[in-house]
């Protein structure tokens, strides 16, 4: 228990300077934010400190995290509630919204700023994919289109189309994608349906 402990410890540094990185605000920024010292942020980060629970507190308020997520703790409880972002190597966050197999799967998006003359690396796969902008700005290459989405637009396509999402240089993107398997389609209803006994 003690070594996994350390362990779990022992990874907050990473963690810390990962998501300080991924806000792009310096040790300052974080500093003004959180009350805790510069030097002590930078121990923190580089691992020759161990945090407290005080420090932790104002950490995880600051970059938006549940403590849990900044010391890495085991799943406990009901596997719903305990869904974990994944963080890829370019910066962007993917959080599993859905854990049921099959049907349609929710997945929620945020990509860091990006470039807007990036090569896009179009992919297909098969399923029906519809999109949500909730900030910032998404830029959709689908097949020869390249399309801007503002926050509170929406997009749907055939995933056999090849397609790319990326952020612009006006700063990160959150979205929401809904996935299914192709010929599975949300059911929209505009209005409720009439009563029949009226």
């Amino acid at each position: 228990m003690d070594q996994e402990l350390d362990r779990m410890l022992d990874a907050v540094g990473p963690r810390l300077k990962q998501l300080r990185l991924r806000r792009n605000i310096t040790l300052t920024d974080l500093a003004e934010e959180t009350g805790i010292s510069v030097s002590t942020l930078s121990r923190l980060e580089a691992g020759l400190r161990r945090p407290t629970l005080e420090q932790l507190l104002p950490l995880a308020r600051a970059h938006s995290v549940t403590i849990d997520e900044l010391v890495d703790a085991p799943l406990t409880g009901d596997p719903r509630i305990n869904l974990r972002p994944v963080a890829a190597s370019d910066g962007s966050t993917i959080l599993p919204l859905t854990r049921r197999p099959g049907g349609i799967q929710a997945y929620k998006f945020v990509l860091p700023a990006g470039a807007d003359d990036r090569e896009p690396d179009l992919r297909t796969h098969e399923g029906y994919d519809w999109v949500y902008v909730l900030n910032g700005t998404l830029r959709l290459v689908l097949g020869e289109h390249n399309l801007i989405l503002e926050a509170g637009e929406a997009a749907e396509f055939d995933t056999r189309t090849p397609h790319w999402f990326g952020a612009t240089s006006s700063g990160p993107v959150e979205f929401l994608s809904l996935v299914g398997r192709q010929g599975e389609r949300v059911h929209v209803r505009a209005a409720p349906r009439p009563n029949p006994s009226e």
